[in-house]
């Protein structure tokens, strides 16, 4: 982390507070910043260098663009970067741009999920007879063999529901949701068509999922995670809906190049290595994490899938004699 006395200087200029402020809540490209702050491209890049420097602020690539984030600290300077935070939402405080920002970030949130949403939509109803990228029934099997019926499971990122309706069968209820409206009406039609009564459909966001916390014995995230803005977010709102001693079940991509994917299937992260997933559940609070690569594609270009197992710790408290 950038020294104090540096820090302060860089907060003084008014636009560099509102593009902290922005990275703080959300990780943004340069275009994304340049149509929240109505500021020239130039002017922001500029900006972005000078924190980046400062090393408040780093960047990944991501397809054709860099997103940008505010730096995570170190262990030992994690107390310094919270009291910059505060100072930084203080002098925030006095801007009055402030406020339209964030009305603005909103928009270019909702921008992002519409793309996204555009494309599950076009899908409702064909994802049986299309390829989808790592949509492995080799997976699903070895993945069905280490459940333990009967349970209420949440599928989250579900589409029509093709596995919720086959964990339907001999589940106690079965929760999918997605943040598509078509998915969800193509999939709870499927679901009365088919008679089952203990699947229900939910409009939702991974994550942010609209089920009660500690409420479903198992969660399951099958090739969703790699279209969620925030990865982390949503296995910890999995942790949340999980019951003490509950499980999550990851069936994802591992990490590869193949970057069309981005606009063919419309994801944000070309998939996950073993250690980041682990790092990912490990953080969202999970305990006795197992990955193993479970599947092989043998065409081009020859995705595998990820599997990963990880359990909610179970408290429990001894009395005191």
């Amino acid at each position: 982390m950038a020294s104090i006395l540096k820090s302060l200087s860089l907060i003084a200029d008014p636009t560099r507070v509102r593009i902290l402020l922005l990275l703080k809540e959300e990780e943004l490209s340069v275009a994304e910043l340049q149509e929240v702050l109505s500021l020239p491209q130039s002017n922001i890049s500029a900006q972005l260098a000078k924190l980046k420097s400062a090393e408040l602020v780093s960047d990944r690539r991501s397809g054709k663009n860099r997103l940008y984030r505010i730096e995570e600290p170190a262990a030992k300077d994690k107390p310094a970067h919270e009291h910059f935070l505060a100072l930084l939402e203080a002098a925030g405080g006095e801007l009055r741009d402030v406020k339209k920002d964030a009305e603005a970030l909103r928009v270019v949130l909702r921008k992002r999920a519409q793309t996204a949403q555009a494309y599950f939509d076009a899908l409702a109803g064909k994802f049986g007879r299309h390829y989808i990228p790592g949509r492995s029934w080799k997976g699903l099997g070895e993945t069905l063999l280490k459940l333990l019926p009967p349970l209420v499971i949440a599928d989250l990122g579900a589409g029509e529901g093709t596995l919720s309706q086959l964990l339907a069968q001999r589940a106690r209820k079965v929760i999918a949701v997605d943040n598509s409206e078509k998915m969800v009406a193509y999939g709870a039609e499927l679901a009365k068509k088919h008679g089952f009564e203990n699947l229900e459909y939910r409009l939702g966001d991974i994550e942010s999922p609209p089920i009660p916390p500690t409420s479903v014995d198992l969660v399951f995230l099958s090739q969703a995670l790699h279209h969620a803005q925030n990865p982390e977010k949503a296995l910890k709102a999995a942790h949340t809906i999980l019951k003490p001693g509950g499980r999550i079940v990851v069936l994802d991509l591992l990490k590869h190049q193949f970057e069309k994917a981005r606009d063919l299937y419309a994801d944000v992260w070309l998939g996950f290595s073993e250690s980041e997933l682990h790092e990912f559940l490990g953080k969202a609070g999970f305990k006795h994490i197992e990955t193993s690569v479970v599947h092989h594609e043998s065409e081009s270009p020859h995705f595998q899938t990820l599997l990963a197992i990880a359990e909610k710790e179970n408290r429990v408290f001894a009395s005191g004699r």
